[in-house]
């Protein structure tokens, strides 16, 4: 067997060798805020920006990291099954794009009902200008 007949190795069939320099997209259960104290103190003292799609709030303070929080109210998206997609929509949205925010917050995300109708790309631009509006942009 010659050097050519080799099984390739698995990072060559396609898979980027470990060592690239990727930015990190998971977005794992400890990155997501759940205390409803945690949303309840980013409505309180953080501050709000509207989109056409959602409302995105910045909560500063202890143990704020980028972390995640989405909203879909029953009030707006009567079926569980809209809630899930919107929630999931958003999920995707903040993940996908997480790597270019920066500084020491928590991000609570609450969907609007024109969510319900768009694609994941109109959602993460719409994201990305709330974002921008909101200073969370690294330049």
């Amino acid at each position: 067997m010659s050097a050519s007949d080799a099984p390739v190795a698995r990072e060559q069939r396609g898979r980027a060798p470990p060592d690239v320099c990727r930015p990190d997209r998971r977005l794992t259960r400890g990155q997501r805020i759940s205390q409803s104290r945690l949303f309840q103190e980013a409505y309180d003292h953080g501050s709000r920006h509207v989109g056409r799609l959602m409302v995105l709030w910045l909560r500063s303070g202890p143990g704020a990291a980028l972390r995640l929080g989405v909203v879909a109210s029953k009030r707006s998206f009567r079926r569980a099954v809209d809630r899930a997609r919107v929630k999931r929509l958003l999920r995707e949205a903040y993940r996908l794009s997480r790597h270019r925010y920066q500084g020491a917050y928590d991000v609570v995300l609450i969907a609007r009902r024109p969510l319900l109708d768009v694609k994941r790309q109109e959602a993460e631009a719409d994201l990305l200008r709330l974002a921008r509006k909101a200073g969370l942009v690294k330049e």
